[in-house]
């Protein structure tokens, strides 16, 4: 509901338009507008607010507050009223570490495949109740979203007249020496910072960033070309992705290492801005050379796959590629030099394999071959017999916020290049133990909405849980793990086709489709808080939140998401807020990962099989 001072403000009639409002999703047992899980109805129907596309998996969860064995639901067009499709409910599940006393029931409706916009609707004890309504159509996720995604990262530019201006002279910590970091986007809808990687400090944990949104980019205009056409994006996704190359061939610095950082201490005076290396606290310091794992690995991939369109920038595609060359050269040297540990882990093995593979996809050098297969051998290396990666050479299991899927795209994509039989044969022995592994992983507790859960290492003993322990390396950062879930997504049907092909959904078995189209729907609203996590779609979002430079939340961005219970330091239980005296940021603020990584999944639902 509107604040007091907004509806003082907008006078009697908007009271009158707010109360009726509030009347109608009363009626409807939806939630409140403004806290997600303000009120909890008897019956609420979760389902992905956006679409389903026509062959892929198609289900909702309904959550009640007493059992309702057998009860029909039924799926009506949201037009005509019309009732298209039956199902009984059928085993209820409990979820007592998140909402304890209600009841969950899964129905499936993928056998329906006609267009068009539908809602679900259940009768119970007198009252009927629906859900939001959503679209079914052919590739209708993509086509709605990849052209909003493309608009997200040009509104996400750091070209404002003030960026322009500070960031083509930027002092390196430190010294008062400057470099021309100019372009590139701003991290997040709260931050107008520019990263690599933006915890480096914690070793395990360095997420890939600014070089992981480019690599994104270009692996969909070489995947998805014709969906591009007819969606009228090719020219303006290219154009993005050689926008981003050229930020990263700027942030080659003349020994050849990658720029980290260019840090904004959240001041609004452009003149602050640094290139920094980071540790806990927005504490800065002069370590800012990228390791394969702090952005150094993906942006060689990065530069070395854009290369290969033979399309100038600002820098021409050949200076793209000596430029990949240069940094990966220096790396095979000085990498552990940079590292904040001085020792590898699982992060450069998969970093460093995406940029020996597309190195050697570009040159066919035996040099890059030879450093993808040592790569890809360290990494096979890393599974263990339970079916999960060692992230250390001890006992740490591999989980990570945001880039889950890596490994195993990592591996999919030096596959693209690798013929020798028993290289491939091991590269697809571990990308099959990996997804059986999420798959067994996922399904061994009541999990309705079928959320990927994870292994880690918590005080000295592995555990396994829905979202990652907020007692971690980085000493203060969880937050919303919406990029990890599409990771894993894209990881189920890169990797899937590779090991566990087939005819239906998305070219996989049903149970990695399945596992897929579940990581979507939850990011879409599909949630237990019926929150749409991608700005502007669907029919409940979060707040927006403003930034400097006249940036802030943008239309097709992806929120952080859900997180485990705050206080819990282990993870357990679920949590959202709004509102949380400036800590919301952990559920609600937009991350240019998430919105990449969602961008490879729905590139992968809508390829050919």
């Amino acid at each position: 509901m509107c604040a007091h001072g907004t509806i003082r403000r907008l006078g009697f009639a908007l009271i009158i338009c707010a109360v009726l409002a509030f009347a109608a999703r009363a009626q409807a047992n939806l939630p409140n507008v403004d806290e997600p899980r303000a009120t909890t109805a008897d019956v609420i129907i979760h389902v992905n607010q956006v679409a389903y596309d026509g062959h892929a998996p198609k289900f909702a969860v309904i959550e009640t507050a007493f059992e309702l064995p057998g009860a029909d639901i039924s799926l009506k067009d949201a037009t005509t009223g019309k009732i298209v499709f039956t199902d009984k409910l059928q085993g209820a599940q409990e979820c007592s570490d998140w909402f304890p006393g209600r009841f969950f029931y899964r129905t499936d409706f993928s056998v329906f495949r006609e267009s068009g916009r539908f809602k679900l609707q259940i009768a119970a004890r007198g009252q009927t109740y629906e859900s939001f309504s959503f679209d079914i159509g052919n590739n209708v996720v993509a086509t709605q979203t990849i052209p909003a995604i493309i608009g997200f990262y040009q509104h996400q530019r750091a070209n404002s007249p003030e960026e322009l201006r500070a960031d083509s002279h930027l002092i390196l910590y430190g010294s008062t020496n400057t470099v021309d970091l100019r372009g590139g986007w701003c991290d997040a809808s709260g931050d107008v910072s520019k990263y690599f990687s933006h915890l480096a400090y914690a070793n395990y944990m360095s997420p890939q960033q600014t070089p992981l949104v480019v690599w994104s980019m270009a692996n969909t205009v070489d995947t998805a070309g014709p969906l591009l056409d007819r969606l009228k994006s090719r020219d303006s996704l290219t154009a993005e992705a050689l926008y981003g190359a050229d930020y990263i061939r700027h942030a080659l610095s003349p020994d050849d290492y990658f720029y980290m950082i260019v840090f904004s201490y959240f001041k609004k005076d452009p003149a602050a801005r640094r290139v920094v290396g980071l540790l806990a606290n927005s504490k800065t310091t002069s370590d800012y050379q990228c390791a394969y794992r702090e952005g150094g690995g993906m942006a060689i991939a990065a530069l070395a796959r854009v290369s290969q369109w033979h399309r100038d920038g600002e820098f021409s595609s050949r200076q793209y590629l000596e430029g990949a060359e240069r940094a990966f050269a220096h790396l095979q040297i000085n990498n552990t030099k940079y590292d904040d540990d001085g020792k590898e882990n699982i992060i450069d093995d998969y970093c460093a394999l995406m940029a020996a593979t597309e190195l050697w996809i570009a040159t066919d050098k035996p040099v890059y071959r030879d450093a993808a297969r040592l790569r890809a051998k360290h990494l096979n290396a890393r599974m263990t017999p339970s079916g999960y990666f060692l992230a250390n050479n001890a006992n740490r299991p591999f989980w990570h916020a945001s880039d889950a899927g890596l490994p195993v795209i990592a591996l999919a994509r030096y596959l693209d290049k690798e013929t020798d039989p028993s290289s491939r044969a091991a590269a697809l022995a571990t990308i099959r133990a990996a997804l059986d592994y999420e798959l067994r992983l996922t399904g061994n507790v009541s999990n309705p909405f079928g959320y990927a859960r994870q292994t880690f290492l918590f005080r000295g003993q592995v555990r396994e849980g829905f979202f990652i322990p907020h007692e971690n390396e980085t000493g203060w950062w969880w937050q919303g793990e919406d990029a990890r879930l599409a990771s894993l997504a894209t990881a189920a049907i890169v990797g899937g086709r590779l090991v566990y092909p087939g005819t239906g959904a998305f070219g996989v078995k049903p149970e990695l489709a399945n596992f897929a189209a579940n990581q979507i729907a939850w990011i879409l609203g599909g949630n237990p808080y019926d929150v749409c996590l991608m700005y502007q779609f669907g029919q409940r979002n979060v707040p927006y939140m403003k930034s400097n430079f006249g940036h802030g939340s943008g239309r097709g961005g992806v929120s952080n998401g859900i997180t485990g219970k705050e206080g819990n330091p282990d993870g357990s239980g679920i949590d959202f807020k709004f509102h949380d005296d400036g800590n919301e940021w952990r559920w609600t603020e937009q991350w240019i990962p998430h919105s990449a990584w969602f961008l490879q999944a729905v590139t992968a639902m809508s390829a050919k099989n």
